[in-house]
Order: C-alpha cells, then sequence, then structure tokens
C-alpha cells in the first residue's frame, strides 16, 4: 500500500494563472478595479445570476460590508449559527451588534428556521445563514420567518459557489450574499471574496462602501468628474494580481466541479455499507439542492470514537480534520453574544463529524486508499 501521505485540501491550478499575474505584472495597473477585476466579475455574475457582484479581499470583508449596509448597530440583534467559521460572528459583532447563537439542524450542519424562531425578538435585525458544505439551508423556513420579523437573511455561502437551492442560486435568496476564494475553497485566488446583492440601492452604496468611502468607481464610469468621500467605508477592493488569479480559476469551474463531484460521488457510493454496519451518518443532500462538493464528511457516535478515527486515519497517512467549535462556547461567543437556547446540535455535530479529503487532483488510487482506510475502522 502506497504511505504517500493524503492531505486533506490543495489549491487547484489553472492554466492561465502565470500568464494572468504576467500580464498585470507588465502594465501599470496593478491596483484594483482593472481588466480582470471586470473579467472575473462577469464570470462570478454568470455562475451565480446575481445581477450585482463585487469583489472583495475576503468573505469576511465582504461580511463586514453587509453589516455597513444594514447599518446594524448596538441596539441590533443578528442571529448566527453556533456552528460556524469565526468571521460569521465576529463581522456582526464589529458593528456593535448582539449576536445570539442558534442551534443547527443535524441533518445538514445549517442553521433550524426554528431554532431561529425560538430566540428572534423585535430587535432582531438580520439572521446569518450558512450552507454548510454547499448544501443549501432550509430557506424556506427562514425566508418566511424573515417576512413575518422584517429582519434580513445574510448568506454565509463561503462552500456555496454554485449550489442551488429549489433552482435558486446560493448566494441570491437572501438580502445579501458572500462568497470566499480562500485557498481552502472551491475556487480560489489565495485570499478574496465578493458581494453578492440583487439590490440596485443597496448596490450604489456597497460600491462607496468598498472604496474607502469614496465614489471613486463612478468615477471610472465617467459619471463624475471627480471623486471624494461620500460615506464610512473601508479598503475592501482587492488587487489585480488577486482578480487575475481569480479570473483564471473561474474560467476552469466546470473542470473543477466535475472533480470534486467525482470525489464526493465516489465515497458516496464506497462507505454506505460500512457506515450502516457502525452507526455511521454520512453526508446526505435534499432532494431541492443542488450541493458544490466543497466537502464530505462523516459522523461518528461519540468524540471519543472521532478522534480514534482521526488517529487511524493519520496513522495512515490520511489527514482528515474535524471542523468548527461552536461559536456560543468560545471565549468571544461568550463575551459578544448570547445564547437563549442552548446549542446541544451543534455541540454534538461538532464532537462527531469527520472531514475527508476532497480536492479536484485527488486520483482514483488516493480516493480508494481513503475508502479503504475508514472502512477498516470499526466504532
Amino acid at each position: 500500500m502506497s504511505t504517500d501521505r493524503i492531505i486533506f485540501s490543495r489549491p487547484f491550478r489553472a492554466q492561465h494563472e502565470l500568464a494572468n499575474l504576467a500580464a498585470v505584472l507588465d502594465s501599470d495597473h496593478s491596483h484594483g478595479d482593472g481588466a480582470f477585476t471586470a473579467s472575473a466579475t462577469a464570470k462570478l455574475k454568470a455562475i451565480t445570476e446575481a445581477p450585482h457582484a463585487l469583489l472583495t479581499t475576503s468573505c469576511t470583508s465582504a461580511l463586514e460590508m453587509a453589516g455597513l449596509l444594514l447599518e446594524l448597530g448596538p441596539d441590533d440583534e443578528v442571529i448566527v449559527p453556533s456552528f460556524a467559521f469565526t468571521s460569521t460572528a465576529t463581522a456582526m459583532a464589529l458593528r456593535g451588534a448582539t449576536v445570539v447563537f442558534a442551534d443547527i439542524d443535524p441533518a445538514t450542519g445549517n442553521l433550524d428556521p426554528a431554532a431561529v424562531a425560538a430566540v428572534v425578538t423585535e430587535r432582531t435585525k438580520a439572521v446569518m445563514v450558512i450552507h454548510y458544505g454547499g448544501v443549501g439551508a432550509d430557506m424556506e423556513g427562514l425566508l418566511t420567518l424573515a417576512r413575518e420579523h422584517g429582519f434580513a437573511l445574510i448568506e454565509d455561502n463561503a462552500h456555496g459557489l454554485g449550489g442551488r437551492w429549489r433552482g435558486k442560486p446560493l448566494g441570491t435568496i437572501g438580502t445579501v450574499g458572500a462568497l470566499s476564494f480562500h485557498d481552502t475553497k472551491n475556487v480560489h485566488c489565495g485570499e478574496g471574496g465578493a458581494l453578492l446583492l440583487t439590490d440596485e440601492i443597496l448596490m450604489a452604496r456597497a460600491e462607496i462602501i468598498r472604496e474607502k468611502g469614496t465614489d471613486r468607481a463612478r468615477f471610472l464610469r465617467g459619471a463624475v468628474d471627480k471623486y471624494s468621500w461620500q460615506d464610512i467605508g473601508s479598503s475592501y477592493l482587492p488587487s489585480e494580481l488577486n482578480a487575475a488569479v481569480l479570473d483564471a480559476q473561474l474560467a476552469e469551474f466546470d473542470t473543477i466541479q466535475a472533480n470534486r463531484h467525482r470525489v464526493w460521488d465516489s465515497y458516496a457510493a464506497g462507505l454506505p455499507e460500512w457506515a450502516r454496519r457502525n452507526d455511521v451518518r454520512l453526508m446526505t443532500v435534499p432532494e431541492d439542492r443542488e450541493h458544490t462538493a466543497h466537502l464530505y464528511y462523516l459522523r461518528v457516535p461519540t468524540e471519543e470514537r472521532r478522534d480514534d478515527l482521526i488517529r487511524h486515519l493519520a496513522e495512515r497517512g490520511i489527514v482528515a480534520p474535524f471542523h468548527y467549535v461552536p461559536l456560543d462556547s468560545s471565549p468571544a461567543g461568550l463575551k459578544l453574544g448570547r445564547t437563549p437556547v442552548p446549542c446541544t446540535r451543534s455541540a454534538e455535530f461538532s464532537g462527531t463529524v469527520v472531514r475527508l479529503p476532497l480536492w479536484p487532483a485527488l486520483t482514483e488510487a488516493q480516493i480508494a486508499r481513503v475508502i479503504d482506510a475508514v472502512t477498516e475502522f470499526t466504532v
């Protein structure tokens, strides 16, 4: 058996990355909003069907922009799933809003609308939803609550570029959507992100916020003869170097996705019998959703056996980590948020999840090694 180490994730290399970077370095325009920013944005809008998209320096930056656009402040509450990455919460806390943690649906790892209903108050101004692993959340339940209570829905779609819920692209269903192009994501530029919007009024202000509070974007389009300070904002615009890599990646989006689904489908076909014998729950996708093959995870019955499985795979040269530590139990969560109803399912999910290696260049032999190593383990 091969002893070559199989790492958890490896960034995809697109064929035109170096040529694009050379074009930027040979030009007189390496700051943002150049030709590659425009080209990558157009490709992104085609994939997401979003009327408006703005590249940002990270998904965190896009979420911070969402907080600014929604004018969140100290009198507001934002409901956030406890099982999430830190940016999901800290971008809201940065505005002074109180983060209210809610529990997840254990079938998907996504925010549970019933848990949101249990903690919503008259101060709730927004609800943050992530599409964990690129599988859409229960948007029908969340949209119903948003209409009833008048709060905004922010989609943290870091995992979900190209995913759909009932035919609708993830990231375009709520008020604001955010994407990640960190190098652990399906499509990347090292560090990067994007803000997706359907509202023209929000888009006009978002352009200003992204460019340090100025109307520089309008100036570049020739709409004004000079630009000036218009609003609050920050430096959320990525450089042309990042955009050049992203443009090359987006050009090969279909290839990336086909290969990720090849790996995901192999795990889904090779593990069910072992899972049934060992009381292991495998990742599932509801019928009304199209996932992105961002993750393939399984859940073992206990945290102790979860750790045993991770060690078992490591001994065979396979890196398979767990995932988020629940935010409500973290030091910052205890300081900056509140948890009206215990998030017991988040804690259980966090303590039992294992993610298997998944990247486009995984070979059939490597996939078989992972499946063989997992099925050797008795829970």
